[in-house]
């Protein structure tokens, strides 16, 4: 009972993605074809979202749901890292024909060979668990 809201959150945002189309595999055949401003502009507004968010957290000191203040640290100096980690996103968001979070609307959605690409990214995260202390951070 306690997780509630998460799942109230988590179908929320189910249905937002859904309805703007971000899930479509052919919308991000478009985006990635440069062919459609549509996922584009989802993700801008995204980005916007999430900036004016942070800076909303970081200056109001709000709390999370365990009563501690959330705290975001600053972001190393560097671009090497995040260049290979957006790199690898990428191409497996092109290779799967959807990103980590449509990937679980479009396995509830019916279209059951999300499956394997969900098996795959836990695979990843598995692997990535294991190799974590050998990778530079």
């Amino acid at each position: 009972m306690k997780y509630i809201k998460f799942l109230l959150v988590g179908i929320f945002f189910g249905i937002v993605l859904t309805k703007s189309e971000a899930v479509s595999w052919y919308r991000i055949y478009e985006m990635f074809f440069f062919q459609s401003f549509h996922m584009y502009g989802i993700i801008m507004v995204a980005i916007g979202t999430g900036i004016i968010g942070i800076q909303f957290f970081k200056r109001r000191k709000i709390k999370n749901t365990d009563g501690e203040t959330i705290s975001i640290p600053d972001k190393e100096k560097g671009i090497t890292r995040y260049l290979a980690g957006g790199i690898l996103f990428g191409l497996g968001w092109a290779l799967a024909g959807a990103c980590p979070g449509p990937m679980y609307i479009l396995f509830g959605a019916g279209f059951w060979s999300m499956g394997l690409v969900i098996l795959g990214a836990l695979a990843g995260t598995f692997v990535y668990g294991l190799l974590q202390k050998r990778l530079p951070h």
